[in-house]
């Protein structure tokens, strides 16, 4: 479902705004901008409840993977300790029981992973049809006006008999402010891809700083700088701490 409504914001965001304006001024109406800005309000609602849906399965799933590496990492002392202690049988039990929360773990981690990036993706998929919707209602308005401004000199000089004067040779105050509404545009556009590319960034460095804490921690309790019992959380360093214990 939430790649269903994925491809829905998509096709919104991926709008050609200039020939929703071309249109709307060809039939002398907003209608066509109102009917945009009904669909993305209505998708953009069903948007964030999937984020909420997937955001607390996130959760989930890494609060179960970080269970499952204490567990481990704990059933790894234990079968050292018991082998130093010559209790071979007990050791290969634990192995065993190891073998299992680790797979279990690894599973989990490649799930927690995987909702991660789709959660990623709603929240700048989220973002760039908030600033794509706003800007379609303040275009809104702006055309609004020009229509009324097209309106009150067809009426009063006659000159302009269609709209589509806009386009070629009709009154140049009306040409000066569609070409003002273009060029919002495509400032606004641009600063929409701005936005999106510092969003990616501020994601990448909290994924990445979050792996080198989670590296030290486990080099803490490798060289004995923390007790069993202070580790934050608990956690291995990544899935392929965890595949290395086998």
């Amino acid at each position: 479902m939430a790649q269903g409504i994925l491809e829905k914001i998509n096709v919104l965001i991926s709008a050609n705004l200039h020939a929703m304006i071309d249109r709307a001024l060809e039939m002398n109406s907003v209608k066509v901008l109102d009917e945009y800005i009904r669909r993305a309000d209505r998708d953009l609602d069903a948007l964030e409840t999937q984020i909420v849906t997937v955001g607390g399965s996130v959760r989930t799933l890494k609060r179960k993977y970080e269970e499952l590496s204490a567990a481990a990492e704990k059933l790894d002392r234990n079968i050292d300790m018991l082998l130093t202690s010559g209790r071979t049988d007990q050791a290969a039990r634990l192995q065993a029981e190891l073998n299992i929360k680790q797979q279990q773990a690894q599973e989990y981690y490649q799930q927690w992973q995987s909702q991660e990036q789709e959660y990623k993706r709603m929240l700048d998929a989220k973002l760039k049809l908030e600033a794509r919707l706003n800007t379609v209602r303040q275009e809104r308005e702006h055309l609004q006006e020009l229509l009324k401004l097209a309106e009150a000199k067809r009426a009063t000089t006659r000159a302009i008999r269609s709209l589509n004067d806009i386009q070629g040779i009709g009154d140049a105050e009306i040409r000066r402010i569609g070409d003002m509404i273009r060029a919002r545009l495509d400032r606004e556009e641009a600063e929409m891809e701005v936005a999106s590319m510092r969003l990616q960034d501020v994601v990448e460095e909290t994924v990445e700083q979050d792996l080198i804490e989670r590296q030290l921690e486990e080099r803490r309790r490798r060289l004995g700088l923390v007790g069993s019992g202070e580790s934050s959380s608990g956690r291995l360093s990544s899935a392929g701490s965890l595949s290395g214990t086998n």
